[in-house]
This record gives C-alpha cells, structure tokens and sequence, in this order.
C-alpha cells in the first residue's frame, strides 16, 4: 500500500486526511484518493487533469517529473506528500 499524505497548509483549505491507498503511478493514486475525495481533486489538479502550478508531490522524497500525465511510477510501499509550493519574499 502507498501512504498519501497531505500537508497541514492544503488542510486549512481541503480535509484530506492521510490514506494508504493501491496505484502504480502517481494518476493511479491520486485518483484512488479523488475517489473518495472528490473536493480534493479540484484543489489539487487543474481543469485539464495536470497537477496545479501551486502544487507539489513527492514520491519517496523525490519531486515528480510528469506534471502533466502524472505517469511517474509509484513503489508498491511509497511515501506520497501532496504539498502546496508556496514562494514570496
């Protein structure tokens, strides 16, 4: 099972508790999550399926590549953070 995670910051605006989920890609998870989540999928991906600009995911401490298709592949026992990229000065 992979742990999904999401960060305090995307709480105050989404519940998304932590889930262990099934999925060989980062779409597969995701939309295990969406699935039972649907308010988070919004948040989280765009319009067009694409992980949002403000948006960030980490498989195993490693940022995806595949911002788009979400086809990065996901280890059977992964660590999963949805984290919310946020910048300023």
């Amino acid at each position: 099972m992979v742990q999904v995670t999401f960060t305090p910051n995307i709480q105050r605006h989404v519940t998304c508790p932590p889930r262990e989920v099934v999925g060989k890609t980062v779409r597969e998870v995701l939309d295990s999550i969406f699935a039972v989540n649907e308010r988070a999928r919004g948040y989280v991906l765009d319009d067009q399926g694409a992980l949002r600009k403000h948006m960030m995911i980490f498989v195993d401490s490693r940022p995806i590549r595949d911002r788009v298709r979400l086809t990065d592949l996901v280890p059977e026992s992964a660590e999963v953070y949805v984290m919310q990229a946020l910048s300023g000065g």
